[in-house]
């Protein structure tokens, strides 16, 4: 599922950064939204309008939230960074999670799980290369957004895992909706000038193609909140996490063909280092559940 969802987000992202010159954040935000939300509404309403009103739950909002703020985060930083560099920055997230989830979640990270997460994480860095000409300002924002991130993949597990997804897809795109009409109010009111027209530039007319790719992103972003809220329900953080690394390959060869981006050695590298920690993690998941079938206790399997 999540593998499923981080290939259809990287060509999502891809198609965002493609028309960050031509219309701002926010509309992008308000338009997809539109389709999204109401898609969203009518799957609600047939589980039943009291799951629907479930949206303004506090840990559903404070999920929303948590996800729109990792959105703007990253977005902001595309027009000025490659995908793939901007991608690597982002996922730091399993980090993070696996830090959250033995600090305040509910899920205990083996060693080996803790391995294979270091080791991605390695591999982010190999191809992030933090003291190269590559590291500006602007990756410090998918960082943060990485902070983002992984504080609401922890609480999809510990405080939301038996909502439905529908609901929390719903949640979260009625929040990107509402930060999208506030962006653009603020935009318009052009407090901080229009030097970064991508953040503070006004609605720009849409014609017949564009109405339709927003449409295309709308749909998208429904499967991918549905498919990455039931992911991280259904199995802790710090595993799915490790295979939310996938989205550095889809975001690499995204960025090679459509932006003309080069993937060096280190990028290299740094893709084997991230296969490699996923190895660990589905070895050990793969162990766990041989132990649950059998009744072996720990000792046992040993």
């Amino acid at each position: 599922m999540i593998l499923i969802s981080v290939f259809l987000l990287s060509g999502a992202d891809a198609v965002v950064k493609a028309v960050s010159a031509d219309f701002p954040l926010w509309q992008i935000y308000v338009a997809r939204s539109l389709f999204a939300v109401p898609i969203l509404i009518g799957l609600s309403v047939r589980s039943g309008i009291a799951q629907a009103a479930r949206i303004v739950q506090p840990w559903i909002a404070l999920r929303s939230v948590l996800l729109t703020g990792m959105w703007i985060a990253y977005y902001t930083a595309l027009p000025h960074m490659d995908l793939s560099i901007a991608a690597t920055a982002l996922y730091t997230t399993p980090l993070f999670i696996a830090a959250l989830s033995a600090g305040w979640g509910s899920e205990t990270v083996s060693r080996r799980t803790l391995i294979g997460i270091c080791l991605g994480f390695v591999g982010v860095l190999v191809i992030l290369r933090p003291t190269g000409s590559d590291f500006t300002f602007w990756t410090l924002l998918p960082v943060l957004g990485a902070v983002f991130y992984a504080g609401a993949a922890v609480l999809t597990r510990t405080r939301c895992a038996d909502e439905n997804p529908i609901v929390l897809a719903l949640s979260l795109h009625g929040c990107l909706l509402a930060a999208g009409v506030l962006g653009g109010l603020i935009a318009t009111l052009q407090p901080f000038g229009t030097s970064d027209p991508f953040l503070f530039g006004g609605w720009r007319s849409m014609e017949g193609a564009d109405w339709l790719l927003m449409i295309g992103l709308g749909c998208v972003m429904v499967a991918v909140a549905l498919g990455v809220a039931r992911a991280y329900q259904s199995a802790p953080p710090a595993v799915v996490g490790t295979f939310d690394y996938a989205y550095l390959v889809f975001a690499a060869v995204c960025g090679v063909s459509f932006f003309g981006e080069r993937l060096d050695a280190f990028t290299l590298v740094g893709i084997g280092l991230i296969f490699a920690a996923g190895v660990l993690v589905v070895s050990r998941s793969e162990r766990r559940t041989r132990m649950a079938a059998t009744g072996l206790s720990r000792s046992e399997a040993d």
